[in-house]
């Protein structure tokens, strides 16, 4: 068996897998082992720029950072990105393909296949170890056909494989034994082990439980991980469901919100605001009552002109232009930016249908969608104070205005974006703009807080993260199991 690659499967989507496989690969990298991620195929509208220029999920390349690593387009060669209920578009070694209907992608699985095989082999030539991320859970017999996601890709290596469950969610061990159950043999063998996830409470009231799933299976409950109160890891796709717990949102300096878009990518743009000690942001979903707020964010989209007509049924149009009147400020990001023209034209059909649809008008500027992306990490200065930030752009549109309009920000001897003349609206096309401390502030300043701002420093928040993760497998897991499915022995202390 290939003990160079271990592979975390679910039972669930948000089982725990990119959590495990982040603590898996920051405990290794912590004991100098040349770790690596690999996700064969992920689905999730919010990806990252990499360090070859391609596009991968944004999960692999937080693993990435995890092993000390800059992300490569081989750590997740098959990314789906949902432009309807029914279709996607299909990214390759980081670069879009085309869209495809869910039959047709599942007929180019096994072309999509060699891809990953391909990865695979190219990481197994760089690293010692490779930590691999399942995707929803292996037990969809539907889609067994042509897997390339979960046992699939396991089965074609020939690689161990642990599986994780979260008990927060109940029915912990229907949900280990359910999915044990409908594995073929081989697939079932495979399996050398079960994680619980997310357990709170006495550990000692489910020790009956877990002897009984030992007995019952024959495999090893590798280690139980518990809640962790306030821990902060980028979600790979939903929306996420909690915010700052220390802060009271009567108490915030600074109120934003923003529209949570059928189609919205690269939310995790918010996390640094999520987080910091004076800011309330909030989502708001269908249905929901707009309040009022300092600051708007339209976040970017994978379908521009579908979310734009969305926000139109759902007032926000009136909401905005309210808000504008009334001195707030309006901010536009990738997506987010092109509404805010006059025109977004889309005539080959890339995100939807062919056509495309009048914008805001809020800037006299016009956008029209291309079949290749622009990929790419930048850093300079926002035109805020000159407050230094790093950013990166991923979007289909080439998009030209009016060039009195003052850029938003500057790099490259390139300027990007736009602010209104009277300064109350801003669009860019740069995400990640609020993982840089300086330009976070700036740019809150900027939406009207007030008095001394305190700084944030994303970057600390989620090596702490790291860290915490990689503590609790030396807490909760039993370690010589783990380096026994690695073929390691225990290299050194941490």
């Amino acid at each position: 068996m290939n003990t160079q690659t271990l592979m975390v499967q679910g039972t669930t989507s948000d089982a725990g897998k990119s959590l495990l496989v982040t603590a898996l690969c920051r405990w290794l990298a912590r004991q100098n082992v040349r770790v690596a991620p690999f996700k064969p195929q992920n689905m999730a509208l919010n990806s990252a720029v990499s360090a070859d220029g391609g596009e991968i999920g944004r999960a692999q390349a937080i693993q990435a950072f995890a092993c000390g690593l800059a992300p490569h387009t081989d750590m997740n060669p098959v990314l789906l990105k949902p432009n309807t209920d029914s279709s996607a578009q299909v990214i390759i070694h980081g670069h879009a393909i085309g869209n495809m209907n869910a039959r047709s992608y599942h007929d180019y699985k096994t072309i999509a296949l060699k891809a990953v095989l391909e990865s695979h082999t190219r990481l197994a030539a760089n690293y010692d170890k490779i930590i691999v991320e399942g995707a929803g859970s292996p037990a969809e017999i539907n889609l067994r056909a042509n897997d390339i996601a979960n046992m699939g890709f396991a089965e074609a290596i020939d690689c161990p494989v642990i599986l994780v469950a979260d008990i927060d969610r109940g029915g912990v061990f229907a949900h280990l034994i359910g999915t044990l159950a409908l594995l073929s043999d081989s697939e079932q063998a495979r399996i050398k082990g079960f994680v619980i996830n997310r357990f709170r409470g006495d550990i000692a009231l489910l020790k009956p439980g877990l002897d009984w799933l030992e007995q019952h299976t024959g495999k090893p409950v590798l280690g139980v991980l518990p809640y962790l109160q306030g821990l902060h890891l980028e979600a790979e796709d939903a929306l996420p469901a909690t915010y700052n717990p220390d802060l009271n949102p009567t108490e915030a300096l600074m109120h934003i919100i923003v529209p949570a878009l059928p189609r919205i990518s690269n939310h995790t743009d918010f996390d640094p605001l999520r987080l910091h000690p004076q800011v309330n942001l909030k989502f708001i979903g269908p249905g929901e009552t707009i309040p009022p707020a300092d600051l708007i964010i339209l976040p970017g989209s994978k379908s521009v002109c579908a979310d734009l007509d969305w926000l139109c049924q759902q007032g926000w149009e009136t909401a905005i232009r309210r808000h504008l009147r009334y001195g707030g400020k309006l901010m536009g990001i990738c997506g987010g930016f092109q509404m805010l023209g006059k025109q977004i034209h889309d005539p080959n059909g890339l995100e939807g249908k062919t056509g495309g649809r009048t914008g805001f008008s809020f800037f006299d500027m016009v956008t029209r969608l291309a079949p290749d992306k622009l990929l790419r990490n930048v850093q300079g200065t926002l035109a805020l104070n000159d407050a230094a930030m790093t950013g990166y752009e991923i979007h289909a549109g080439i998009t030209t205005y009016d060039s009195s309009y003052e850029p938003a920000a500057y790099f490259d001897n390139k300027s990007d974006g736009a602010i209104s003349q009277d300064g109350l609206i801003l669009g860019t096309y740069l995400h990640g703009l609020f993982e840089s401390t300086a330009a976070c502030n700036a740019l809150l300043s900027w939406a009207g807080l007030d008095g001394n701002i305190q700084s944030l420093d994303y970057h600390a928040i989620r090596e702490t993260t790291m860290n915490r993760l990689a503590d609790s497998i030396n807490q909760h897991l039993d370690v010589n199991q783990l380096y026994q499915l690695l073929n390691l022995n225990k290299v050194s202390a941490e």
